[in-house]
């Protein structure tokens, strides 16, 4: 298929040229060895609150309810590594992913343009795009598209990225050739990421129970988070990177060049007490344009007193 294998070239050219990483293509079609898992992690409730991962349940595996007649995916990956970390060795941390611009948006709006792109020089078709704003199993349709293996953390790893990467997929219904699936998986013997969690959160290899997971209880949980886990919160206010800054695959984690997720340095430089002072009016000049804008301005301070408790004290003066 010289023509769809051009079209792939031409995809994957401009996929770089918008500063994706990586770019993958795989057929569109429906997951059904995935199925099972999907219904025993719902019934086992390790989603916690996350009541959204049960709906659309066909939808989620089936790319062709997204849109109709799909019959390709589109794989990206975008390298968020930051060229440089939080300043303070005490200050609470923020996960690296947040450190610059909301992803959502700046992902959707590349892949906006390789969707007009892919309209303009190779065929009229329909789509979307997305980026973990719909019910799809992105890391499955990575591994699907040739992009890496799922760790035993659950993340997608990729050899030359290790897993400090956003994902995000456009499914269209124009053929183009596949890329040989990732078949392979390159973590061995090693569990260090699971014996990093402080919480436990991993149930087994490959299953996560969201409950108990740092990120899930620093962000998505709207309650307080339970008193047994304050004590190993290390230090975190907003998500968790523990199981990934061990992962052997990340050692050789290289800085991002992408302008937009460019580290916010007003965040980067706050000290433990300008965390303890942080008001709503700082909270919205500082992360206006910040994924942490999704946790809101009073669960990050329930999560900086409970990480800096001194925050009762200075409150009381």
């Amino acid at each position: 298929m010289p023509k769809l294998s051009q079209h792939n070239e031409l995809i994957k050219q401009k996929a770089a040229e918008l500063g994706f990483s990586a770019c993958g293509i795989t057929r569109a079609f429906k997951l059904s060895e995935h199925e099972q898992f999907l219904r025993n992690y719902l019934e086992k409730n390790y989603n916690g609150t996350m009541n959204y991962m049960g709906n659309h349940f066909d939808m989620r595996l089936d790319p062709t309810l997204l849109v109709p007649n799909a019959r390709s995916v589109i794989v990206v990956l975008m390298n968020y590594f930051p060229p440089r970390m939080q300043q303070g060795s005490q200050a609470p941390i923020v996960s690296k992913y947040a450190y610059g611009n909301d992803y959502h948006k700046i992902i959707k709006k590349k892949l906006k343009q390789l969707f007009e792109y892919i309209n303009c020089e190779i065929g009229n078709c329909s789509g979307r795009f997305f980026t973990d704003s719909a019910p799809i199993l992105e890391r499955v349709w990575a591994v699907k598209a040739g992009l890496g293996w799922i760790g035993k953390n659950g993340l997608l790893l990729n050899k030359q990225l290790g897993s400090f990467f956003f994902i995000g997929e456009l499914i269209i219904d124009m053929e183009l050739e596949p890329d040989k699936p990732f078949e392979k998986e390159y973590c061995g013997s090693c569990t260090q990421c699971l014996n990093a969690c402080p919480t436990k959160a991993f149930v087994a290899p490959y299953v996560l129970d969201a409950r108990k997971c740092i990120s899930y209880l620093t962000i998505e949980l709207k309650d307080s988070i339970p008193d047994q886990f304050h004590s190993k919160l290390m230090n975190r206010i907003y998500g968790c990177d523990i199981c990934q800054d061990v992962c052997p695959w990340n050692q050789k984690a290289k800085p991002h060049n992408i302008d937009e997720l460019t580290p916010n340095k007003a965040m980067l430089d706050m000290n433990s007490q300008q965390w303890l002072q942080l008001d709503q009016q700082q909270f919205d000049t500082i992360f206006s344009k910040s994924a942490i804008k999704r946790a809101g301005f009073n669960k990050l301070k329930q999560n900086i007193s409970i990480v800096l408790p001194t925050t009762k004290t200075h409150n009381q003066q």
